[in-house]
Parts: structure tokens; C-alpha cells; sequence
């Protein structure tokens, strides 16, 4: 379990975006249910998620098209939550950060650690916007 002081603020980077901080099972669940087009992100300290994960998704919602809701669980912090969320992530085995898109509850677009890692935040934030065209 990673310490809050460390957390919050890279939690911020999301949440001050409008992002809604899942932290139960219970909120996962529910998130993933609604109607319409849920992006999910999986944060983490890592340093692909400082350099490309948590601004290429920021930059992703500059588009036209954007996801009704925005939501976000912290690994390593959220422990349950995170849980809660990858079992929803399947066949997908577990990775973070990740980002998925989900259309009234199904998972139809997944972004992988291995998808992140080396990529810079536009393509990170082109490949979501292209998810975004086709499913939002």
C-alpha cells in the first residue's frame, strides 16, 4: 500500500479533471453499470503513468467525442476497488495503469501497460480518441 501523501496527488491529476474517484467495490460495480460510455482508468506511481497514462487521457477528453463518465481507481492504494474493476477487465490479465471504455457496461476498448509504456501522451490520447469516435 502506497502512502497518501504520495497518492493524492497523482490521484488529483485525474479527479481535478472530473474524473470520479472509485474507491469501494460497491462504487466499481456501480460505475461500470451505468448507460452510455464509462472510461475507466487504473492508476499507479509508475513512471509510464506520470509521462503518458494520466496525460494522455486528459488529453484524449479534448476532442469532440468523450466518454459520458470518467472514473479512476488507484493500484496499490484502492486495493479492493482495483479488484473489483479487473474482474470487469477480463480476458485482460491485471496491469496498471491500463485504461478501458466501457458501452453500457461492456468492455469495448482496453489500452495494456504494454500499450503505454514507451508511448508518448498523443498516442496515448489518439488511440482513446479513435475509441471514442467509434463507441461515444
Amino acid at each position: 500500500m502506497y502512502p497518501t501523501d504520495l497518492v493524492m496527488p497523482m490521484k488529483a491529476e485525474l479527479t481535478d479533471k472530473g474524473f470520479q474517484d472509485l474507491t469501494t467495490p460497491a462504487q466499481v460495480e456501480g460505475a461500470l453499470k451505468q448507460s452510455g460510455t464509462t472510461l475507466l482508468v487504473i492508476n499507479s506511481v509508475c513512471g509510464c503513468a506520470a509521462g503518458a497514462a494520466r496525460p494522455g487521457v486528459v488529453y484524449s477528453l479534448t476532442g469532440d467525442k468523450k466518454p459520458d463518465h470518467l472514473t479512476t481507481v488507484f493500484a496499490g492504494f484502492d486495493t479492493e476497488a482495483v479488484v473489483e474493476a479487473r474482474k470487469h477487465l477480463a480476458p485482460f490479465p491485471p496491469s496498471s495503469p491500463c485504461v478501458a471504455l466501457f458501452k453500457d457496461g461492456e468492455l469495448v476498448h482496453m489500452l495494456e501497460r504494454h500499450h503505454i509504456e514507451g508511448n508518448p501522451a498523443g498516442a496515448i490520447a489518439a488511440n482513446l480518441q479513435a475509441a471514442y469516435d467509434e463507441y461515444c
